[in-house]
C-alpha cells in the first residue's frame, strides 16, 4: 500500500499557485467581513452592504468553483524529477494499434572505392539510406589516388546486389564489389584480428587458415626454396614483402616464400600490412603445436594415442616407413619414394597442413594422417603400419581429419589412391557424407563434400584431439 500511495503520490505534483490563491481569497473574505460588520453597527447603510457582500460571495464562491474545475481538466504537468507521468485514459472499445510486421533483411559487404574529397562518403551515406540500407561498419583504406571504403551493410531482403551496386556507382563509387554476409563478419575488425593471432600463436598450422579468414577467398600457397628432390626452387621474397594489386608475395619464416592471390579484388595496402604482421608473428614464436592427446581402445583390447605430429617425429615417421611393406607404400604415394626423409620433412610442416599420428603405449608411431592444404582444395592421405592394418585406425584418423577440414571451413576434402585400395575406399564410405568419384588409369580421387558435416549434422568422428570431445565447428 506504501508503494501505491507514493507512486500516486510522484503522479500528483504539488500546485503552489493554487494554494495561493485559495489564501489570498481567504483573507479578502475575512477583511471584507470584518468591514461590513462595522458599518452595519456604525451606518444606516447597513443592509444594502449585506446585500452587496451577499453577491460578492456568490461571485467568489463561483469563480472558486471554475479554476477547481479548469485545473482538474488541464494536462498532466511534465514530471522533471524523472517520475513517469500516467497514460491518457483509453476507452473499452478502442482496438490497440497493429505491431508493425518485421521486414526481411539481409546482410552485405560491400567494397567501393571513391575519390578522396570532402562529400565523398557522404555522397554513399545518402545513396544507401535512401533505400533503408543501414551500415553497421565502416572501414577505410587510403590509397595514393582514392580510398577504398569497406560495409557491412543491412539492408531490405528485396534490394538486388545489381541495384545497390549500380546507385553506388551513381553516386561516385567505382570498382565496387558486393557479396552476402553472415553473422561471423558482424566481429570488429580489431577482434577479429585479435582473434586470428590468438590462433597463430597456438598453432603453427593455423597461419595459411589465419590469412584466408583474414583477406577472404583467396589463394594461399606455401613455395618452399628447396624442391623434394633436393633442388633449389629459387622461390624466395623480399624480408618487407611485395604486393602487387591482385598478389602479395611474403617471405617465409621456414624458408621459401608464401604467394597469395585474390584475382578478383585487389589488396589494399592495410591488408598487407595485417597480413604481414601475421607472418613475422608466426616467424618470432617457432615451432609450436597443441600438447592435447586422446587415448583409445581398439577392438581388440589395445590401447593407441592419437595425437598432433610435426617435424619433430620425423625420425619416428621414418622408422615406421621402413617397417612398411612396398605395397602400403606404393598405395600411399602411388610409386617409389626416392628421398623419404626430405618428403616426410614436407609432410609434417605445419605450413603445408596439419597431420596426426596414431602410437602405441610404448611410443612407437604406426599410423600418419595428413591434412594438406592445397591453394583452394584440401587433400587428406593415410598410411597404416601393415601389422596394424584392419583394426580402425585409419578410419579414426581419418574422421578426426575431417573434422579439423570442417572446423577449418574447408568445402570440401579429396583422396587420391589407387583404385585396388579398399581399406581407403571404406574408410571414406564410412564418413556418411557425400562422395564423388573419379577414376583414370587407375588412380581414384574421391571428394567428400563437407556441407553435410557442418555443426548438427557433422561425421561421426567429430572429435578433435586437444584431450577433450567437442563438437566440430566453423
Amino acid at each position: 500500500m506504501t508503494d501505491v500511495t507514493s507512486a500516486k503520490s510522484a503522479r500528483r505534483p504539488h500546485h503552489w499557485r493554487q494554494d495561493l490563491i485559495e489564501l489570498a481569497a481567504l483573507f479578502t473574505a475575512v477583511v471584507v467581513a470584518d468591514t461590513i460588520a462595522k458599518t452595519v453597527v456604525r451606518g444606516a447603510e447597513g443592509p444594502f452592504m449585506l446585500v452587496f457582500s451577499a453577491i460578492a460571495l456568490v461571485a467568489t464562491a463561483a469563480f472558486h468553483t471554475w479554476w477547481a474545475r479548469r485545473r482538474g481538466h488541464a494536462p498532466p504537468a511534465v514530471d522533471t524529477g524523472g517520475g513517469a507521468a500516467p497514460p491518457p485514459p483509453r476507452s473499452e472499445d478502442t482496438a490497440p494499434a497493429p505491431a508493425p510486421e518485421p521486414v526481411a533483411t539481409a546482410l552485405w559487404r560491400m567494397r567501393t572505392t571513391v575519390r578522396d574529397t570532402p562529400g565523398s562518403l557522404a555522397a554513399l551515406c545518402t545513396a544507401l539510406a535512401r533505400h533503408q540500407v543501414d551500415i553497421l561498419t565502416l572501414q577505410t583504406h587510403p590509397l595514393a589516388d582514392g580510398t577504398v571504403d569497406e560495409f557491412l551493410l543491412r539492408a531490405p531482403g528485396t534490394l538486388e546486389a545489381g541495384h545497390l551496386g549500380r546507385e553506388i556507382a551513381a553516386a561516385g563509387g567505382s570498382g565496387t564489389w558486393i557479396e552476402r554476409a553472415d553473422a561471423h563478419d558482424l566481429v570488429d575488425t580489431p577482434t577479429r584480428l585479435l582473434g586470428l593471432a590468438t590462433r597463430t600463436a597456438l598453432d603453427a598450422a593455423e597461419l595459411p587458415l589465419a590469412l584466408r579468414q583474414l583477406l577472404g577467398r583467396c589463394t594461399i600457397h606455401s613455395l618452399p626454396a628447396v624442391s623434394l628432390s633436393g633442388r633449389p626452387t629459387g622461390e624466395t621474397a623480399p624480408v618487407e614483402g611485395v604486393l602487387e594489386e591482385t598478389v602479395m608475395r611474403l617471405r617465409d619464416p621456414h624458408g621459401g616464400a608464401i604467394t597469395i592471390e585474390r584475382p578478383y579484388l585487389p589488396f589494399t595496402p592495410s591488408e598487407f600490412a595485417r597480413a604481414r604482421a601475421l607472418v613475422e608473428l608466426d616467424a618470432r614464436l617457432g615451432p609450436r603445436m597443441p600438447r592435447g592427446q586422446d587415448v583409445l581402445t581398439l577392438p581388440e583390447g589395445s590401447e593407441i594415442t592419437v595425437r598432433r605430429a610435426d617435424q619433430r617425429d620425423a625420425v619416428a615417421a621414418r622408422a615406421m616407413h621402413d617397417r612398411c611393406s612396398e605395397r602400403t607404400l606404393g598405395l600411399r604415394y602411388h610409386g617409389p619414394v626416392g628421398d623419404a626423409d626430405r618428403y616426410l620433412h614436407h609432410l609434417l610442416s605445419p605450413r603445408f597442413g596439419r597431420t596426426l599420428t596414431a602410437q602405441t603405449a610404448s611410443g612407437r608411431l604406426v599410423a600418419l594422417g595428413h591434412l594438406l592444404w592445397d591453394g583452394d582444395e584440401t587433400e587428406v592421405a593415410l598410411m597404416v603400419e601393415d601389422d596394424w592394418q584392419r583394426r580402425g585406425i585409419g578410419s579414426e584418423l581419418l574422421g578426426r581429419l575431417v573434422a579439423m577440414a570442417v572446423e577449418a571451413g574447408c568445402e570440401s576434402v579429396y583422396a587420391v589412391t589407387q583404385s585396388s585400395n579398399t581399406g581407403m575406399v571404406a574408410a571414406m564410405r564410412a564418413l556418411r557424407l557425400p562422395l564423388d568419384y573419379q577414376i583414370e588409369e587407375g588412380t581414384l580421387v574421391i571428394t567428400a563434400r563437407l556441407a553435410a558435416a557442418r555443426p548438427g549434422n557433422r561425421p561421426p568422428h567429430g572429435e578433435v584431439p586437444n584431450g577433450t570431445s567437442r563438437p566440430a565447428k566453423r
